[in-house]
C-alpha cells in the first residue's frame, strides 16, 4: 500500500491557486458560450476561436444598426464586463504562478524540460513534491493515467487506451503541454525528435501527444526525485 506524504502549505497554497484558476477557466468558457448563442440567435456568426469575438465585441455594441434590442444589448454588455474581469483574474493568477515556478528550485529544473511551463511544472510540484511517493516514473505515468490500460485473459496480455486514472486536471494540462512540444519541438535539433519522428511515422496524432506526455512525466519525476538539472541527451538514451 502506498501512502501519500502530508503536504506542506506551499503546496496547498499552489493547489489551491491552480483550482481557482481552472474555475475560472471554466467561468469565462461559459460567459463565451453564452455571448456566442445569443448572438447566434440575432443572426451573428463567429469563427470557433474566442479572439475574432473578443474583436468583433465593440463593435457589436456600438453598431445602432446591429439586430440587438436594448434588453439583449444590456445583457450582452454585462457578460462583455463579465468575461474581461475574468480574463484580469485569470491574467493575475498566471503571473502568480510564473513567480512561484522562477522562486521554486524544483519548478526551475522541470522548466528546462519540453512541454512543460510554469502552469504545469508548479501543477506537478504541487501534486508529488519530490516524488518520494513514487518508486520511479512509471508509476508516476500510471498515477496520472496517461498510460495503456491492461486486459489480460488467458495468458494472453491486451493493451487498450490510457486508463485515465489518477489527477484528472494535471493529465489535462499536462498533454496540452505535450501537445505544444510535439507541435514546436525542432525534430532535426532536438534530441527527442528521432523518437518523435519514428513515432508519428506509425502512430496517430494523439497517440504520439499522449506518448509525448507520458515521456514529459518520467522525465520530470527522474528530475525532481535526483535533484538534478534536466539533461537531454541523457534521458533520451535512458527512454
Amino acid at each position: 500500500m502506498r501512502f501519500v506524504p502530508i503536504k506542506t502549505d506551499d503546496q496547498l497554497d499552489l493547489q489551491g491557486i491552480h483550482r481557482v484558476r481552472d474555475r475560472l477557466i471554466c467561468r469565462r468558457t461559459a460567459v463565451i458560450n453564452q455571448l456566442r448563442g445569443f448572438l447566434l440567435e440575432r443572426g451573428m456568426v463567429f469563427a470557433q476561436r474566442s479572439a475574432y469575438l473578443k474583436a468583433a465585441m465593440a463593435d457589436i455594441l456600438e453598431n445602432a444598426e446591429a439586430d440587438l434590442t436594448p434588453q439583449m444589448r444590456s445583457l450582452i454588455n454585462m457578460l462583455w464586463d463579465e468575461w474581461k474581469l475574468v480574463e484580469d483574474q485569470i491574467k493575475k493568477l498566471d503571473l502568480e504562478l510564473e513567480r512561484i515556478s522562477a522562486a521554486d528550485a524544483g519548478c526551475t529544473r522541470i522548466r528546462q524540460i519540453p512541454g512543460i511551463g510554469p502552469v504545469v511544472a508548479t501543477a506537478i510540484v504541487a501534486a508529488i513534491g519530490n516524488g518520494a511517493a513514487f518508486r520511479k516514473g512509471r508509476d508516476f505515468a500510471a498515477w496520472l493515467g496517461i498510460v495503456p490500460r491492461q486486459y489480460s485473459t488467458g495468458g494472453k496480455a491486451k493493451l487498450l487506451g490510457i486508463s485515465k486514472r489518477g489527477n484528472i486536471y494535471l493529465r489535462k494540462i499536462l498533454i496540452h503541454g505535450a501537445r505544444a512540444a510535439v507541435l514546436r519541438i525542432k525534430r532535426d535539433r532536438a534530441p527527442i525528435g528521432p523518437w518523435l519522428e519514428a513515432l508519428d511515422a506509425r502512430a496517430p496524432k494523439n497517440v504520439v501527444v499522449v506518448a509525448m506526455a507520458n515521456k514529459i512525466a518520467r522525465i520530470a519525476w527522474a528530475v525532481l526525485s535526483s535533484g538534478e538539472d534536466y539533461r537531454p541527451m541523457g534521458n533520451i538514451v535512458a527512454a
